[in-house]
């Protein structure tokens, strides 16, 4: 019995299409989504024909249970020429499914297709969010609604933008796949998934580093207090009070110039960090993707010119490397930038310490009437530990992002 007989049993609708982890599916289509070319993967998977496949809507093998923002969401993307990585529940012919990581990129004709077998954690996850964006959608969500949804989840599990998602996604997946089939993940991988772990360490020492930071920013008007119930003898304590007054202001400016918010000089280094991770990795799967067909013996049809596809998968993967190695350039030009920042973050801190000092001198000269001044002290004590020990673990994962970007230079 043929799987297109619709006597085909419809149990098996609710069941998996294998394929190989090994295995990469590639499709390329016109600017309208019009199929031109796949592979023998792409072709088992899917159970069409060959005629049937050739010339036909990619919406061919779309899965009834895939939100519709998620397609509007890529496709918008596409249009501006934002290559874009999305987890994908496909329909074969006769209705089974099969999951994939769809890289999806923008070619001078139309767009590229390679997917990989999804099996990390992330992804049922991802399933599970579709389920609910499906839902809202058959409710009257919009797909412009539906892909804010995505969006908004993505922002929701802690990653910055879709952008910091995807890069994660692939790395994650394509990592787990190496892993399960025994393979040894190229050294180029390797550096960016330290580099992204490095970078999102960075990220949390500079975070709590400011709240430590934030902590003390009552310690000028307590002073000031102070001063004022001490009269003649609050002089020194008032003049204490204003040069750790300027102090707070320069480090209020290098906490908003370099680690706050997203057009901060770190924010510039993690988006290029990640966007060259996802562009090396897409690369990878395309290598890969172009050794499986130079490797092959299948038959294809007239209308596919594999020597013609190679090429497309070449010239695309060089692209890739390309604005791999620029966002690397970027990171490198930042990360010197932030380096020289971090020095001039340890002149404050020596200037805390000063600040400390005087305020001990003068709690002891005032005796019981400095008992106010002693508490600063102590909040002075504890925050300037936290904001030294993170401001120099900051410093050696900088140092670890540089270093990385510079082999990652002389290997791309």
């Amino acid at each position: 019995m043929s799987e297109l007989d619709p006597a085909f049993p419809s149990r098996l609708s609710n069941s998996e299409v294998k394929f190989l982890l090994s295995e990469a599916i590639y499709s390329r289509t016109d600017k309208r989504g019009v199929i031109q070319a796949c592979n023998q993967v792409f072709y088992r998977v899917a159970g069409h024909d060959w005629d049937r496949i050739i010339g036909a809507p990619h919406k061919l093998i779309r899965h009834p249970d895939m939100p519709r923002g998620v397609f509007h969401f890529v496709w918008e993307r596409l249009k501006t020429g934002q290559p874009t990585g999305a987890y994908v529940k496909n329909r074969r012919s006769c209705g089974r499914y099969y999951w994939v990581f769809a890289l999806f990129a923008p070619t001078e004709d139309g767009y590229i297709s390679t997917r990989i077998k999804p099996i990390s954690p992330l992804c049922a996850e991802v399933q599970e969010f579709y389920a609910e964006m499906l839902e809202r959608e058959k409710g009257g969500a919009s797909p412009a609604e539906s892909a804010e949804d995505l969006c908004a989840w993505v922002r929701n599990k802690g990653f910055t933008c879709y952008d910091a998602f995807q890069s994660h996604a692939l790395a994650t997946e394509f990592e787990a796949r190496s892993r399960q089939m025994g393979c040894t993940l190229d050294p180029r991988l390797k550096r960016f998934i330290d580099m992204t772990q490095a970078i999102s360490d960075v990220w949390d020492e500079a975070d709590r580093m400011t709240e430590a930071f934030k902590a003390i920013r009552t310690v000028p008007m307590n002073m000031r207090i102070i001063a004022s119930r001490l009269e003649n003898a609050g002089g020194p304590i008032s003049a204490i009070s204003v040069n750790y007054s300027q102090m707070l202001e320069e480090m209020t400016t290098w906490v908003k110039t370099f680690v706050e918010g997203e057009d901060c000089v770190f924010a510039k280094i993690r988006n290029a960090v990640l966007m060259g991770q996802f562009l090396t990795f897409a690369s990878a799967t395309e290598r890969e993707m172009i050794t499986a067909f130079g490797a092959t013996d299948d038959a294809y049809p007239d209308d596919v010119d594999v020597a013609h596809e190679i090429a497309v998968l070449a010239g695309h993967e060089k692209r890739f490397m390309q604005q791999a190695a620029d966002n690397l350039s970027s990171v490198e030009r930042e990360a010197r930038r932030f380096s020289l920042s971090v020095l001039d973050m340890k002149r404050f801190v020596t200037g805390l310490s000063s600040t400390r000092m005087m305020c001990k001198i003068e709690s002891a000269s005032l005796s019981e009437s400095g008992t106010g001044l002693t508490g600063i002290v102590e909040q002075l004590d504890s925050c300037q530990e936290e904001i030294e020990q993170r401001l120099a673990r900051v410093m050696d994962l900088n140092a670890v992002i540089q270093n990385n970007t510079s082999m990652l230079r002389s290997m791309l």
